[in-house]
This record gives C-alpha cells, structure tokens and sequence, in this order.
C-alpha cells in the first residue's frame, strides 16, 4: 500500500512518513486515497506540522526548510494511533532495549517514525513491520519498505538509507 510512494520534495520526508502511517493505520483514510494524491497530502500535512498549532496543541513555528520537528511527529502519531507516542533519542548507547520497543509496537501493528543522519539528524523514514534479523522500514526518499538489521540499528552504523548512517530519534507509543 505504501510501496512506490515518495516524498514530493527534499524536505518532506517527516509528513510522508507521516501520511504513510496514517493509511497503514486508518482504513477509512486509506479508502479516500490514492497515489495521485498523496503528494499533496503530504504537502498539507507539512504545513501543518510546522505552524503555529498542529494537532489540537501550541507548537513554536517551525521552519519547513528544516524538516519536520519531532515532537509535531510524535502528536500526529498520537492521533493517528489513538495512542500517545513519545520522541525518544537514540544517537548514544547500543539501542538495544530501543529496538525490543520498536519491534513489540510494530508487532501490534503500530508504525514508528525514524529519525536518521550523519552529524544531525537529516531524514525521517517510518518502522513498518519487523522482519527476520530486523525491521521492514519504508524509506519515503525512494518509495521503499527495506529490511534493516538488528546490527546496524544498535551498533549506529546504518547502511539502509544511503549517507545516513545513524539513528537519531524514535517516535514510539507511550506503552513501549
């Protein structure tokens, strides 16, 4: 369903997560759907990440030329899931009890944003599904669901999404 769809432009990485998600998680979405329209959801939903309010809530405005702020992420997960999801970072340590969080929500079928980088966190791309040796990842930079490994999630050294190499945040439920 979510194979084949890419992020419209360089900086929408985060909402096509997002949208992404939303028609994993929603079916009633997903029916009102299709390829054609997805750029431009993902589009409105940035704008609205971004703003003055998104999700029910005040937010400091963001600049869309930075991407997407993780705490606007983790609100829109919230919502999409019914869940509360929370930001939690990764960029020191073995991430090992990370990837035990990120594999039990997506073995109960609830997606989780990504972020990845190099010397800052540059790319948000969204945990589907676990797979053997590791997780199934659509990557919205190229419309991919990629398997990446155990390994390289815990160690830091990502080989799944190009120049960026290491995990930098984790937006999970709250539960987790």
């Amino acid at each position: 369903m979510i194979r084949g769809l890419t992020q419209p432009d360089q900086r929408s990485c985060g909402p096509s997560s997002l949208v992404a998600a939303r028609l994993l998680l929603d079916p009633a979405y997903a029916a009102t759907q299709n390829p054609h329209a997805f750029a431009g959801a993902v589009l409105d939903l940035h704008r609205r990440l971004t703003g003055a309010r998104a999700f029910g809530r005040v937010q400091l405005p963001w600049p869309r030329a930075l991407g997407t702020p993780p705490w606007a992420v983790a609100r829109a997960m919230s919502s999409y899931a019914g869940v509360r999801y929370r930001t939690r970072i990764l960029r020191w340590g073995s991430r090992v009890s990370e990837l035990a969080e990120l594999r039990a929500a997506v073995a109960e079928g609830r997606p989780c944003p990504l972020y990845v980088g190099d010397a800052v966190p540059r790319h948000v791309v969204l945990v589907v599904a676990p797979a053997e040796g590791g997780l199934r990842v659509y990557n919205p930079g190229r419309g991919s669901v990629d398997v990446m490994s155990e390994e390289a999630f815990t160690t830091g050294r990502l080989t799944t999404f190009g120049r960026w190499t290491r995990p930098w945040f984790a937006v999970l439920p709250a539960s987790h």
